[in-house]
């Protein structure tokens, strides 16, 4: 079954934190403008970006027009929404080059060319770097009081910090709040979206268009995405996990939801991919009757990497995550264990030592440090723990000979479930 309208979409997907009054009746009665903004401190956006990029596809696809702003103005200052201390400030010529990679990736889910309802992606650099301080001052910073502005979460959590809020970040909400007036004279842009973080900018630009325009804008925010362990949503042993393919691999994309908690996956699959309701809600019977086969975790992680990466990303990272966790691990290219494997340690041994009868696996597992001592790989070894390109290795007195090896340059040995360690054969 799926929604009739937008707002009921939003609702049953979890995606309505907080909203303004009557936005689901505007929505319901007329198609809109709407917009969400995007920070460049980046050339990529990476997964924590996907919330407010697919609901302004989904916008879209209701017949709204949605509006990705990106900030090359407000990029300048940073936003202290969310933040203990303040951002590192970029420069003109960086925010532009972050620009150029963040339009090509918001391409992967809105359409520019919609009849009647393109979306569009603006720079408030347009507008905010021709900005006269004096005038601005005076015919827009006067409707800001510092009580105002002191009582928003953002800067009074701020305030509540040792080193305590520049002035800089102080004024930016002054600039978001210019932002949705600039959009609601240019394009009628009448609702500003983003995350629960943004409600106070949010709403400061609706007062602003009452005080000026005597006009109605609105607001609607999402829940901050965290895991069921309480860590914030995207952050990894690895760092970020970017869209861009080089800067994250669409096999290691593809397996970062596919590693997908159970708790989470169902609220992820509402949150991140285009399914709909009924098809989720038999994924959610699938999870609860049959956990282990993991079907809810794998829509989820082919959904998403279609969306960002296409088909062709999406079969050949199931074709890899099948040899890799089967029996057919030795299939794999080397080029592929390279990349599947890139953030884990890796240690050059010499081929000669492969020589013959070849390297006894304990001396290996001394070698590469997954063991300190050959005594201690012997425990390992007979606590079945141990694993050379994925098949456990049961006898201590083993050796690997370069046959066994992946294209006569690289093994994976593996202690216990989780620890892998590349051998690159010199």
């Amino acid at each position: 079954m799926s929604a009739t309208d937008v707002f009921t979409e939003f609702e049953w997907r979890g995606l309505v934190y907080e909203s303004t009054e009557g936005v689901r009746d505007v929505l319901a009665r007329e198609k809109i403008a709407l917009y969400i903004g995007f920070d460049p401190t980046a050339a990529s956006l990476h997964v924590g970006s996907l919330l407010p990029m697919m609901a302004l596809a989904r916008m879209q696809r209701f017949g709204h027009s949605s509006i990705a702003i990106v900030g090359g103005g407000t990029g300048m200052i940073g936003d202290p929404s969310g933040k203990t201390a303040e951002r590192q400030l970029l420069t003109v010529d960086q925010i532009d080059v972050n620009l150029a990679g963040i339009r090509a990736q918001l391409a992967k889910v809105l359409d520019f060319d919609a009849v009647p309802n393109p979306a569009r992606i603006v720079n408030n650099a347009d507008w905010l770097r021709k900005l006269n301080l004096l005038e601005f001052l005076r015919d827009t910073g006067k409707h800001f009081t510092v009580n105002y502005m002191l009582a928003k979460e953002s800067v009074r959590r701020r305030l509540e910090q040792e080193d305590g809020i520049s002035y800089t970040e102080f004024s930016y909400l002054m600039l978001q709040s210019y932002d949705f007036l600039m959009l609601y004279d240019q394009y009628q842009c009448r609702l500003q979206m983003g995350g629960s973080d943004q409600w106070g900018n949010i709403t400061a630009g609706c007062d602003l268009i009452r005080k000026l325009r005597a006009g109605k804008a609105h607001g609607l925010v999402m829940p901050l995405v965290t895991t069921a362990a309480g860590v914030k949503f995207g952050k990894t042993e690895a760092g970020a996990v970017w869209l861009d393919p080089g800067l994250t691999s669409p096999f290691r994309f593809y397996q970062f939801w596919l590693n997908t908690d159970d708790r989470d996956v169902s609220k992820y699959l509402r949150f991140f991919t285009f399914l709909d309701q009924g098809t989720i809600t038999a994924l959610d019977d699938e999870l609860d009757r049959a956990p282990e086969k993991r079907e809810a975790a794998r829509a989820l992680a082919r959904e998403v990497t279609r969306t960002i990466h296409g088909d062709a990303a999406v079969g050949r990272a199931e074709h890899a995550s099948s040899l890799l966790f089967g029996d057919r691990f030795t299939e794999l290219t080397v080029d592929e264990v390279l990349e599947v494997f890139d953030d884990v340690p890796s240690t050059d041994v010499d081929g000669a030592r492969f020589a013959g009868d070849g390297l006894a696996i304990a001396e290996l597992l001394v070698t590469t440090a997954l063991a300190s001592s050959k005594g201690e790989a012997t425990r390992l070894i007979k606590g079945g723990g141990v694993y050379v390109n994925n098949r456990r290795v049961a006898d201590e007195r083993a050796r690997v000979t370069l046959a066994e090896s992946i294209g006569g340059r690289v093994f994976v040995v593996r202690k216990g479930g989780r620890q892998n360690h590349v051998v690159r054969v010199r």
